[in-house]
């Protein structure tokens, strides 16, 4: 296959020649998901794996099991070589389309969010789709963050700062789960971390019709994740916060995204709204990148972006 050339100058420019490059390998080489069966899925994601290497090194990195929803619920617990007082702690919903990924695909990206912000991470490895239909990953995600509230100061964590985050799916997970707490008594949050967020399914945005073919996240392959994820329908609040009659009272927001990517418009109006009910909000879109960036930790980008994103994250969470 041809790699696509990518402008340099404009709207949607990648004047970066790395990231330019980057993008066209991941264009070229990353699965038709549209075209394939769940499982076909999984195992090309993981073949395209670089080996697991567990760094940064953690003072502790866990795996371990809780009751879940739907059976035992595998976690894994990032402690970072951070000393002094009980550290933040962020549970975390890794990204792939409600269909794939799991704890080893985001270990490196929850390694450098714990070192880079100074908490106590928690992964969550929630049920997939389409074996397991929403709401199940939303319910899996509710009952990990339960569990941290009860559980994180064994590990390190400040049970009055525990966090939402997750990355494309994972942060409509950590949306739609920031409202059920809201809704549902507790236990209190002081943040929730949507990073490139995937907060609906309105495929008639204007980064849809932009950025939907050609940019690897296409809009046919969103479609399938949803169609997996949803077979029902998405009129529930626990699979699109938006949803919500209101978002008022809901914990302080950093949102990020990515100008190349088709979810991009939804996470910018999300943002704006969340302001407008009077959530304060750390918002950061990042121009002339795309949907994953961050968890490609090769990329010169990717490491200044991590830098602001977690100077964002200490200083939503604030002090000890």
């Amino acid at each position: 296959m041809t790699a696509r050339v990518f402008p340099t100058t404009g709207p949607g420019a990648v004047r970066d020649p790395e990231v330019a490059a980057m993008l066209a390998a991941l264009d070229a080489g990353f699965p038709d998901v549209a075209t394939m069966e769940a499982a076909e899925v999984r195992a090309a994601i993981r073949a395209r794996r670089a080996p697991l290497q567990r760094l940064p090194d953690m003072r502790e990195a866990r795996d371990l099991t809780i009751d879940g929803p739907g059976g035992p619920l595998p976690l894994r617990v990032f402690r970072p070589h951070h000393e002094g007082a009980a550290l933040p702690v962020i549970v975390f919903a890794h990204g792939g389309g409600f269909v794939f990924c799991d704890l080893d695909s985001h270990d490196e990206f929850c390694r450098s969010m714990a070192v880079g912000v100074g908490a106590v991470v928690i992964s969550v490895d929630y049920r997939l789709a389409p074996e397991h239909p929403a709401p199940a990953a939303h319910d899996d995600m509710l009952a990990a963050l339960r569990w941290a509230a009860g559980n994180a100061g064994a590990y390190g964590g400040d049970p009055a700062r525990i966090a939402l985050a997750g990355d494309s799916a994972g942060g409509n997970l950590a949306a739609t789960v920031a409202i059920a707490i809201r809704d549902g008594g507790g236990p209190e949050i002081a943040a929730q971390i949507l990073i490139y967020p995937v907060i609906d399914d309105d495929f008639e945005t204007e980064s849809y019709q932009r950025f939907g073919t050609g940019h690897y996240n296409t809009t046919s392959a969103m479609r399938w994740y949803w169609q997996n994820y949803a077979p029902h329908g998405t009129d529930d609040v626990r699979l699109v916060p938006t949803k919500a009659s209101s978002l008022a009272g809901l914990p302080p927001a950093v949102v990020v995204t990515a100008e190349l990517d088709p979810p991009c418009s939804a996470g910018d109006a999300y943002a704006q709204r969340l302001a407008g009910d009077g959530v304060a909000v750390r918002h950061r879109r990042y121009n002339g990148l795309f949907h994953g960036f961050l968890t490609i930790p090769s990329l010169a980008a990717t490491q200044t972006a991590r830098t602001e994103v977690w100077a964002m994250v200490r200083d939503v969470l604030g002090p000890a």
